[in-house]
């Protein structure tokens, strides 16, 4: 017997005559409902949800036919609102699968998986706006919107996968970037140099920017390896824009590296607890500095330092282009400029951190 459409009720489920061989199948024309007679006279309660997907809901009459047809309406429905997932993702496994996919710097593969830590959950589509908010809050305007960036990516990312349906982060958007011009006074720079006179990561790193000009997690991650003949060499996997970066020790820093002792990984400046990872003590570490140095420096920030550095080399008649060569900033440079140039303004960079320490040993103590 073929199958067949019918009207089901009670008084027709009991009259189904059960096939020769094989079995039968009978659809409800009232719901995607069907019923499935085998041989044997067993009648199954059946609904489909895909190209020849049949999911069993029980068997008649120990499930009802009301409450097999609501069954099949809350399949189907579920089918068609895509909310048929395979198990659910555990957070710790998305993030550990996350981490490691992507392609990026040492530092911010660090920082990504601090950001990650903050999230507490079982499962990833546990995670909802009212956590990521949570989070967010108890982060400064500037670290807020870092750590919103990169659980949005984290996010988009698992909804790629179909761990999630929608980002907890949909919503939420980036604060309004502010260009920043602050410059430190040299009695900013002398009350933040005296401050940091311990011989620590932290405030050796914050004597180096003052010395270098450098990024602070690029600064942070120095190695014994990156250090040469006079020379620090930054391999472009570390640096912002991905370009490798050599520039001058200088007279003032040279001492400071001597008394610096990496660690068995080869780190000068390894994270508590991490000798694997370079420092990452931001907040706490400027928080406590900011204590000591009370009404002596107005509000400032690390990055501060680098644009001091900057303008302090065009006072002192540093040329632009090894100004922004120092600082690894190029903004423009040809193919053959990056491939077999690459120290031709080395003597140059040599002189201008010369002068520039010399120009910082007129007022800075103890140098």
């Amino acid at each position: 017997m073929p199958n067949a459409t019918s009207k089901l009720s009670d008084f027709t489920l009991k009259q189904l005559p059960a096939p020769e061989r094989g079995q039968i199948t009978v659809w409800d024309e009232l719901s995607p409902l069907g019923v499935r007679v085998s041989q044997g006279g067993a009648k199954t309660f059946i609904v489909m949800l895909g190209s020849g997907k049949r999911h069993m809901i029980g068997r008649y009459p120990v499930v009802k036919l009301a409450q097999a047809r609501e069954a099949a309406n809350r399949l189907k429905a579920e089918k068609t609102l895509g909310r048929i997932f395979p198990a659910a993702t555990s957070l710790s496994e998305a993030r550990k699968e996350y981490l490691a996919q992507i392609t990026v710097r040492q530092n911010t593969r660090a920082y990504y998986e601090r950001t990650l830590d903050r999230l507490k959950a079982a499962k990833v589509s546990d995670i909802t706006p009212r956590d990521i908010t949570r989070i967010l809050d108890a982060l400064s305007r500037s670290s807020s919107d870092q750590a919103l960036a990169s659980l949005r990516a984290f996010f988009k990312w698992c909804r790629r996968r179909h761990y999630i349906e929608k980002s907890p982060c949909e919503l939420m958007t980036l604060g309004k970037p502010t260009s920043r011009s602050r410059v430190l006074t040299n009695d900013e720079l002398i009350a933040i140099w005296e401050a940091t006179t311990e011989l620590a990561a932290f405030p050796c790193i914050v004597r180096l920017l003052i010395l270098w000009g450098q990024r602070p997690r690029e600064t942070a991650a120095l190695h014994s390896d990156y250090i040469a003949d006079d020379t620090v060499n930054l391999p472009g996997s570390l640096c912002k824009n991905g370009r490798d970066h050599a520039f001058p020790i200088g007279p003032l820093a040279a001492p400071l590296l001597d008394a610096i002792e990496p660690n068995s990984s080869g780190l000068l400046f390894p994270a508590r607890g991490k000798p694997e990872q370079p420092f990452n003590g931001w907040s706490k570490s400027q928080a406590a500095l900011n204590d000591e140095l009370g009404d002596k420096v107005a509000p400032w920030q690390l990055r501060d330092i680098r644009r001091t550095f900057r303008t302090i080399h065009a006072q002192i008649g540093t040329p632009p282009h090894i100004a922004e060569r120092l600082i690894n900033h190029v903004s423009s440079t040809s193919d053959v400029e990056k491939i077999y140039d690459r120290f031709t303004y080395m003597p140059g960079m040599k002189l201008a951190i010369q002068n520039y320490h010399a120009h910082l040993a007129t007022f800075l103590p103890r140098i």
